[in-house]
Formats: structure tokens, C-alpha cells, sequence
């Protein structure tokens, strides 16, 4: 049997002319002043690249010491560095979720476990019930596609010192407070993911960075092209972990909450049932043929059976402003009135 396409991500759903409720990416184009601060780097691009200061401040900008820190070309090479790691012989990825990791451990010759969490729990993660026998395991947190968030309790029962726990946090800054990240000054055995495409309007420059155990991080350190991270994305990131860059993020978060909130009423009063979500996008359960009825409404929305666990029934939603969604939800309703 074929298995899901872990390859496929939200962008192959938008053709151009449908409104994008698939990709989850606040912001078509960076704020006017980080925008400001990538055209003035314009002019150093004759020089190689240096992490150092981006290294720095985003230290700071979590209290951790800077030897915890790699800054990466988006979440994309840090699963790549991972794999290219060899940091667990065993691992596993718990389900659903972003499908990435797999697909990178998969290319560098890894055969991943999946533990798949069932929807009759609200894709809750039960730390008992895991296996406790790999020694890399892999978790989002808010997860994608389900917008579940974990508690930080949960998610340290999963480490111990014979295992590499990864949490890929790229959705955490639209949580406010940051609430249940596992960053910390001591993080033994643990690496936490992060990017800055989602709220800041950056997929097309490609920034993220590792924070997490300073001998694990040198491990993913010797394993990173030189160079790779280029001189706009580490700007952005000195930028963003400024003060400004800072509470704009936390007004974001607070913003998605709101517009969150107001989808899932919506949601629900058309009696679909939706995933409790603290992520900027909502896992709804339609029907089969929902997300193709959709597209001739012209909305496209992220399918969910490339995603292990799911099936075509699930949709993934990106949380939009209220105007947007209004008429998401006229359009939906619709749909569902011609099933």
C-alpha cells in the first residue's frame, strides 16, 4: 500500500487564484521595518555570512548561553541536520504532525516508528503510552496539522538520558506567553526547533534556528553547510529578537487568538467538529470530498491525508482575519448545503 506523500506541503494547494486558507504564513510580506532592516543589509552582500550576532541575540532573546544556539536556513535544514546527525539508531515521530522530520530521516537512511495519536482524544499526547524504546523521538508542539499544544510537563516524562527528545516548537510564537515551550537555561538531551517564517512573513528567505543541548547542537553544527544560513535571514533574526520584534510577536499571537476563536464558532455552529487548536490554523473533521468543493468556491485549504494518521475527511483551516473568514464560512456552508 501506497503511504501518505510526506513531500507534500501547503503551498502545492494554491494555484494563484483561490484564497489561501492553506498556508500558514501571517503576513504576505514582512512588516515596513524589518523590511527596512533586510534592504539595508542589501549592501553587505558582498560579505560571506556570519552568524555571530544573530547567534547572540537570539540567545538573549531566550536566556540561554549562545553555545545552545545554531541559526538555520528555516525549519527545513534543521530536520535535515538531524537526520545527517545520526543522533538516535531507533526513532520515532509521533503523529500527526508536520511530516518533514520523517521524510528527512527516511533520506538519510533511517526507518522512523510512527505512534499515531487517535482523534477520539483530540489527538491528546498520552506520555505513558509511548514506547519506550527509541532513542530519538520527534514531537510538534502546537503540533501541525492538529493546532494541539502539550503540556511542557507531558513532554519532559518523554526524555531520559538514553534518548534525544526533539520538539519542533515553529508554531510556538503564535501561542501567547509562549506558554509550554521546553527552551530553558539546562536543556539535557533535548533540542527545540524554531522558525520565523510563520508570523513574520519570511518562508521565501528561509530562517529558523536550534536551541538545545550545547553537545547535541554541535552535533547538527558539523553537519551545516558553511555558509547556509544567508546574511538577510540572520538580519532578521538580530531584528526580531529585539524588544519591538518581541511584542509585536506577542500582539500577533493575541490577534490570532481572537480571529481563531470567531473561526471556530463559525465552525461549529455548521456542526463540524473541530480540533481544540492554540496554533494559527484549525484541524476540522468535513467530509471526503470537502476540500475539492472548496476549490471550485475559491478557497483552497491544506488536505489531510498526506499527513499520517488522517484521511481525506480532515482539513486543516488557517486562521484568518474575521473578514476572511465570514466569507470562508458562507462559502462552506454552501458546500456543504450541494454535498
Amino acid at each position: 500500500m501506497v503511504g501518505p506523500d510526506l513531500t507534500f506541503h501547503g503551498d502545492r494547494e494554491l494555484d494563484g487564484s483561490l484564497v489561501d486558507l492553506a498556508v500558514n504564513v501571517r503576513l504576505r510580506t514582512p512588516p515596513p521595518w524589518l523590511a527596512t532592516v533586510l534592504i539595508e543589509e542589501i549592501g553587505r552582500l558582498g560579505d560571506y555570512p556570519d552568524p555571530t550576532a544573530a547567534t547572540a541575540a537570539i540567545a538573549a532573546h531566550h536566556d540561554v548561553d549562545p553555545v545552545m544556539v545554531l541559526p538555520t536556513a528555516g525549519g527545513a535544514e534543521a530536520f535535515t541536520l538531524l537526520a545527517r546527525a545520526g543522533l538516535g539508531v531507533r526513532p520515532l515521530i509521533i503523529h500527526p504532525q508536520f511530516t518533514e522530520p520523517e521524510a528527512a530521516l527516511l533520506a538519510a537512511g533511517s526507518q522512523p516508528e510512527r505512534w499515531i495519536l487517535p482523534p477520539e482524544s483530540g489527538f491528546a499526547l498520552d506520555p505513558a503510552a509511548v514506547p519506550t524504546g527509541p532513542d530519538l523521538v520527534v514531537v510538534g508542539n502546537p503540533t501541525n496539522p492538529t493546532g494541539v499544544l502539550h503540556r511542557a510537563v507531558d513532554l519532559l516524562t518523554l526524555a531520559h538520558p538514553d534518548r534525544t527528545l526533539v520538539v519542533d516548537e515553529a508554531f510556538m510564537d503564535a501561542v501567547p506567553g509562549e506558554s509550554e515551550s521546553l527552551i530553558s537555561p539546562t536543556m539535557p538531551g533535548m533540542l527545540v526547533l524554531r522558525s520565523l517564517t510563520k508570523t513574520w512573513g519570511l518562508a521565501g528567505l528561509r530562517a529558523g534556528y536550534v536551541i538545545g543541548d550545547p553537545g547535541l547542537v554541535a552535533r547538527l553544527r558539523d553537519q551545516q553547510p558553511p555558509w547556509s544560513v544567508s546574511a538577510l535571514a540572520l538580519a532578521a533574526m538580530v531584528a526580531i529578537c529585539t524588544p519591538r520584534g518581541a511584542a509585536e510577536a506577542q500582539a500577533a499571537a493575541e490577534q490570532y487568538a481572537t480571529d481563531r476563536a470567531h473561526l471556530v464558532t463559525g465552525l461549529t455552529r455548521l456542526g463540524l467538529p473541530v480540533i481544540a487548536s492554540q496554533a494559527p490554523f484549525v484541524l476540522v473533521r468535513a467530509w471526503a470530498g470537502a476540500r475539492a468543493a472548496l476549490r471550485e468556491r475559491g478557497y483552497a485549504v491544506r488536505r489531510g491525508e498526506t499527513f499520517p494518521g488522517l484521511g481525506p475527511e480532515w482539513i486543516r483551516i488557517a486562521v484568518r482575519d474575521t473578514v476572511t473568514s465570514d466569507a470562508f464560512l458562507a462559502a462552506l456552508a454552501d458546500a456543504m448545503d450541494h454535498r
